[in-house]
């Protein structure tokens, strides 16, 4: 099993280095191959951009080995090429953006497909804003006030991103819409990282990670390491 990277927003900027630093040490430092994938900023035609400052940030980190990926409509999500790019990686990184798009391409895609394959080998996959939502059981949907399926990977869990600006107020309805499940709300410059294989996750970054689950509200800082059961 490998590891998962769920961020709040504003990657690539600040205080991500604490999370995107510690995502490179567990899947082997500078040498690590890293895909970073654009897909949730295509529907606005920023996805050059977004893929190119992903390169250039991890550069700056001092990774080695980093590429964005033409990952932006359902027919690229089945290129044999870019799938196999994706098998190949160490840290794949899914954009913020637009993440009903981004879920509707990925599911049951060819490069989907890859992406776990990379992460039961030891992987890690990492999400920020729409790219951490989709990850999830369940995504919330403000413009439809609707809880739409993600892709799974991070069973029984809804992401609120932006937790300290706009996510905040999504809390009530997403509250609301999935009594049962566990929300999970990340501030912007903050991520959470699986990393011990015991289920615990810890907190980077600038801001906190908030659980609520059965009427209870639970906030985690910097170095702060909690479970989700």
């Amino acid at each position: 099993m490998g590891y998962l990277l769920l961020q709040g927003g504003a990657e690539f900027t600040g205080h991500m280095a604490h999370a995107d630093r510690r995502a490179l040490e567990v899947v082997g430092g500078d040498g690590a191959r890293i895909s970073i994938v654009p897909t949730a900023a295509a529907p606005d035609r920023n996805h050059e951009k977004a893929g190119a400052n992903g390169v250039n940030w991890f550069r700056c980190l001092g990774a080695d080995h980093v590429q964005w990926l033409p990952l932006i409509d359902k027919t690229s999500s089945n290129v044999p090429s870019i799938a196999q790019a994706l098998r190949k990686s160490d840290l794949i990184f899914l954009l913020g953006g637009f993440p009903g798009y981004l879920a509707d391409t990925l599911r049951d895609s060819l490069c989907w497909e890859a992406m776990l394959i990379a992460e039961q080998r030891g992987a890690c996959i990492a999400g920020s804003s729409a790219g951490a939502m989709v990850l999830c059981e369940r995504y919330y949907d403000p413009w439809e006030r609707a809880l739409i399926d993600g892709l799974g990977l991070c069973s029984e869990v809804c992401v609120v991103p932006h937790h300290d600006t706009y996510g905040g107020d999504w809390v009530p309805a997403v509250t609301t819409l999935f009594p049962e499940g566990l929300i999970i709300g990340i501030d912007e410059q903050t991520g959470m990282l699986s990393e011990d294989g015991q289920g615990r996750w810890r907190v980077y970054g600038k801001g906190a990670v908030t659980l609520y689950r059965g009427g209870r509200k639970e906030r985690f800082t910097i170095d702060q390491s909690f479970g989700l059961e």
